[in-house]
């Protein structure tokens, strides 16, 4: 009697569980068949792939020689998009013939595929003299860099400060290959008096 009923209460649970299970099934097919968007499948795609602190990394042109140098304190890749997020980064050109430009920000997104740097936040370019270009100086809040065209654009107010003359205006676009800068609306382009400009540096300490 008690191996009858022991019998029965085995088979009981194994059917209880096996409806279980069949109900999952059943209802994992619906949720796949319905689209359910309680659950993504992509949620997670757009995580990111790797993290690198105090990286840096050489661009090369298609010779072989480097075209700019990219480092910051913090790069995270995401794999969907092909983007890296950068904090404080610094972007370096360093193509052969040229003076070496650096750019820094706060932070910046890289667009790999389309070669483009997003640079936002305290963005400032520093290219120096060398033989047939002034010194120049640029400030905004927000610049593209489209690194394989030598190009610059921002929708930002922009300062720019080349040799001595101060210019500002809101809307740049600047070729570094060419050499042209324009704005997109009316700027303003201050010279310091000619004196100041003539006046040779003041060197030593004073008396």
């Amino acid at each position: 009697m008690h191996k009858r009923t022991a019998h029965r209460w085995r088979l009981t649970a194994i059917m209880v569980v096996g409806t279980f299970f069949a109900f999952g099934t059943f209802w994992l097919v619906q949720l796949a068949q319905n689209g359910d968007t309680s659950v993504d499948p992509n949620s997670f795609k757009n995580e990111p792939d790797y993290i690198v602190e105090q990286f840096s990394f050489v661009r090369m042109t298609p010779e072989g020689k480097p075209r700019y140098l990219v480092s910051g304190a913090k790069l995270t890749h995401r794999p969907v998009d092909d983007t890296s997020d950068v904090e404080l980064p610094v972007l370096q050109g360093v193509a052969p013939g040229q003076p070496i430009t650096t750019i820094t920000s706060q932070r910046a997104r890289i667009r790999h595929a389309q070669n483009q740097a997003d640079l936002i936040g305290d963005v400032n370019v520093v290219r120096p003299e060398s033989p047939g270009n002034r010194a120049m100086r640029l400030k905004t809040e927000a610049l593209t860099v489209f690194t394989d065209e030598d190009r610059m654009t921002s929708d930002q107010p922009v300062q720019v400060t080349l040799g001595t003359a101060t210019i500002t205006g809101t809307g740049m676009e600047a070729n570094n290959a060419t050499r042209e800068l324009r704005f997109a609306s009316r700027g303003q382009i201050v010279y310091p008096p000619k004196a100041a400009r003539a006046a040779p540096p003041i060197t030593g300490k004073p008396q």
